[in-house]
């Protein structure tokens, strides 16, 4: 059987204060509950922080991607100064491989390549095939007088 002095206390501890508010907020807490607006909070931040991250990466990686849409000769270029400004924090580079995502650098290869294959084909082809016209003999080498030959060495 509880004493009197048990029941009084527990009156006391179910009565509020006469200052305190008789209707608390949502967002406090219970005394013997979760927090809710902890744990929302806590999933909005990290929800926050993987797509800021994810922001960074695609913004990051802008310059590469437009290189590799684009087919440009430069890909590998741009891609190597996006991993040196990933790793060294110098924005310098990623600018710089922006720049040469956007620029059209003319291709001088490939002509020059054309005109080596045609080159090395005139090359290889052997006199007298089919495919080219025959050549007429050289001409035949004339006798220089005697006379000549002498004075030639003067």
């Amino acid at each position: 059987m509880p004493s009197k002095a048990f029941d009084r206390e527990r009156q006391l501890n179910d009565q509020l204060h006469p200052m305190a508010p008789h209707h608390l907020p949502f967002y406090l807490a219970p005394g013997s509950g979760t927090d809710t607006l902890m744990v929302v909070m806590g999933i909005f931040l990290v929800g926050t922080v993987l797509w800021v991250g994810t922001l960074y990466w695609r913004l990051h990686s802008l310059p590469e991607r437009m290189a590799h849409k684009s087919q440009k000769l430069q890909f590998e270029f741009v891609a190597v100064l996006g991993l040196i400004s990933l790793f060294t924090h110098m924005h310098i580079f990623w600018i710089a491989g922006l720049l040469l995502a956007l620029i059209d650098i003319p291709d001088f290869g490939t002509p020059l390549r054309s005109i080596a294959d045609s080159v090395e084909k005139i090359a290889d082809a052997a006199p007298g095939e089919a495919n080219e016209p025959a050549e007429a003999p050289p001409p035949a080498e004339t006798p220089v007088p005697a006379k000549e030959k002498e004075h030639s060495h003067v």
